[in-house]
């Protein structure tokens, strides 16, 4: 964005009343985004670092003051620009042209914990001894265009089943979710919207057979059979044809998943025999009719939905995405929005074309968790590299020694990725 741009946003928001005034808006923004990667943006810090910057001499009072409404619907405003998407033909070979599917989503939310002044706002959890506050971050990215397309700062009491059809979706999407979206009625909605959907399978789901309507018991066909891949009438008073999709995991990955669940239990009670049995397979519930789209194709496709937590998780590691410190609702909003912005701006408009830029001049390729771990230990790479096509040949050389993978035999994340998309898009889905 230029500075232009950004100013009219700032008068447009409100957040700038008059052109004259030492603060400047590209200033206060770029600076508030860069100390937000830290935690709790300090106003003195900020204050001194663009003076230390710009020479313009400004009190913390000043910026301090500024930080209303105006500013929090500046910061939405300019989170809302950065996620348009401008470079939506940027080089990234077929995956763009797509021949199934125009877009995959994957949609996945993270938890922040809050100061308890916030909690009659954000909810959380509470109790006769303690209180806790929370704030739900829900994301929604394009792995074809490798864009975020929303984000969302919710309360706590809003999960992920109450915003299942809360998602910007175009005919001709695919959409990956968790079985915390399941819903046969959303899977209905999307489908008629001209929408795709893969589920995890959600425990206690009603199938019934196609033809003679009896309900499906899963687990005996699965043990009889060991897998299973069928037309199926699922849901109980409105039932929706879909497609149920199940082959054996192995006994570890069984395993893991059941002591995951006995250690999750909200219940004092252990998960019921059926339920962890049913554990000892992959299940999928999809709206993808042909048979050409394997479950070998589903499960690796499924498996890109950690595209979105792996995004979460680097930050939350490296730079203090759930750090807050005692703020008020607005300071709050301004500095989650500014996080967010960092985001966007990191992974679209630097991370993707590096990329590209590193590909070329090493044919190795670029890690997000290892280039997301060296931006926050050498912060002012940020700035160097934000003018793309005038990196220094030395930034460059840095970046392919310490943020690229490691020659190996198995395939990285990025090739799983690419490998998937591609050979998704050569099938004709009806």
């Amino acid at each position: 964005m230029s500075n232009e741009e950004i100013e009219q946003i700032a008068f447009d928001s409100g957040f700038f009343k008059r052109k004259s005034g030492k603060i400047q808006a590209p200033d206060f923004l770029l600076y508030f985004c860069l100390q937000s990667l830290d935690g709790t943006v300090s106003y003195n810090d900020l204050a001194s670092k663009i003076e230390a910057q710009t020479g313009v001499n400004v009190s913390r009072q000043a910026y301090h003051q500024r930080m209303g409404e105006e500013c929090n619907a500046f910061f939405m405003k300019i989170l809302e620009t950065v996620l348009l998407p401008k470079n939506q033909h940027e080089a990234i070979g077929p995956l763009i042209t797509s021949k199934t599917y125009k877009r995959i989503l994957v949609q996945d939310s993270t938890i922040i914990r809050l100061p308890l002044r916030l909690f009659d706002i954000f909810s959380g959890v509470k109790n006769a001894h303690s209180a806790v506050c929370n704030a739900r971050i829900q994301g929604v990215y394009d792995l074809i265009s490798r864009k975020f397309i929303k984000f969302s700062i919710d309360s706590y009491s809003k999960n992920d089943l109450s915003v299942t059809l809360d998602i910007p979706v175009e005919k001709g999407d695919l959409i990956l979710r968790d079985r915390g979206y399941f819903t046969i009625d959303a899977m209905k909605k999307l489908k008629n919207k001209g929408v795709d959907s893969i589920f995890r399978y959600k425990y206690k789901t009603s199938f019934f057979d196609i033809n003679n309507k009896n309900e499906i018991d899963l687990l005996d066909i699965l043990k009889k059979e060991g897998s299973i891949d069928q037309e199926v009438l699922a849901g109980v008073k409105e039932k929706y044809k879909v497609r149920i999709v199940a082959v054996p995991a192995t006994e570890e990955v069984g395993n893991i998943r059941r002591m995951k669940a006995k250690k999750e239990s909200k219940s004092k009670k252990t998960p019921s025999k059926e339920y962890l049995e049913l554990m000892s397979w992959s299940i999928f519930v999809i709206t993808i009719k042909t048979k050409e789209v394997t479950f070998e194709m589903i499960f690796r496709l499924y498996e890109l939905r950690w595209r979105i937590e792996n995004i979460f998780k680097t930050w939350k590691s490296n730079f203090n995405f759930d750090k807050i410190h005692n703020v008020s609702e607005q300071q709050l909003g301004v500095l989650l929005r500014a996080r967010l912005i960092m985001i966007v701006v990191l992974n679209h408009y630097i991370f993707n074309p590096l990329s590209h830029i590193i590909m070329k001049n090493s044919d190795k390729k670029l890690s997000m968790m290892k280039f997301m771990h060296y931006i926050s230990i050498n912060k002012n790479v940020i700035i160097k590299v934000l003018d793309l096509k005038n990196i220094s040949n030395k930034t460059i050389q840095a970046l392919i020694k310490y943020c690229t993978y490691d020659k190996r035999n198995r395939k990285n994340f990025e090739e799983k990725e690419r490998e998937a998309i591609l050979k998704l898009n050569n099938i004709a889905v009806i």
